[in-house]
């Protein structure tokens, strides 16, 4: 099973193609532009350097935040748009859930998102990958009472390495959500039955935006 998957939650765009559990290549940008901007030429290069055609995907694959309110709808659009051309299966991937994946032989994951202002997005789960609490979004120093429950942890993404010193556990210093992991996590749920049909793709905001809060206080 040939994945295409894709990240845009953050300020880096990934892509990746895989076979199963297997990346066959992954590509990765940060610059000025806007994902709007780098996304379709990204997949296009990474067609072309692997030479598979887009007719043999079998499944698409991206994360659907919380993270970068416009990057998430780039990207959920973008999947969309191929899925309707390819008529093929797609995965939704939470961001916190793709950054967990890059903590291998850990008891216990915390992935940790920042959202400025001492605010984070934030997901706890097991060794396996299976969520044990729900998502937060919340000030840091609210949420320490909670990962006080848990030993061993594994924490990872940037809100992790933001607050080091308020966190008590070992640290991945890779904090960027790679497309790779969203494959890997894609995979598993598809065999599990876990997929869905393009149109019902939602993006996954765990808080209002900016401009919603901004609206909120305004009146």
């Amino acid at each position: 099973m040939k994945i295409l998957g894709i990240s845009t939650s953050s300020s880096t765009a990934s892509v990746c193609l895989s076979e199963d559990l297997n990346v066959i290549k992954e590509l990765h940008i940060n610059n000025t532009k806007t994902h709007s901007e780098t996304l379709v030429p990204l997949i296009d290069s990474l067609l072309k350097e692997t030479n598979i055609a887009l007719s043999e995907i079998n499944l698409l694959a991206c994360d659907i935040g919380p993270g970068s309110f416009t990057g998430i709808r780039i990207g959920i659009s973008t999947i969309k748009a191929i899925s309707e051309i390819l008529k093929v299966p797609v995965v939704d991937v939470s961001s916190l859930e793709a950054l967990a994946y890059g903590a291998n032989n850990a008891k216990t994951i915390c992935s940790i998102i920042d959202a400025r202002n001492n605010q984070v997005y934030m997901g706890l789960f097991d060794s396996n990958y299976n969520q044990l609490e729900n998502y937060y979004a919340d000030d840091i120093n609210t949420l320490l009472p909670i990962l006080n429950k848990y030993e061993n942890i594994s924490f990872i993404g940037d809100g992790a390495l933001l607050h080091k010193d308020l966190l008590n556990g070992t640290f991945v210093l890779t904090p960027e959500i790679y497309a790779k992991n969203i494959n890997i996590c894609a995979y598993n749920k598809f065999k599990n039955g876990t997929f869905k049909n393009a149109d019902t793709l939602l993006p996954m905001y765990l808080r209002k935006s900016q401009a919603e809060r901004m609206k909120d206080l305004n009146g």
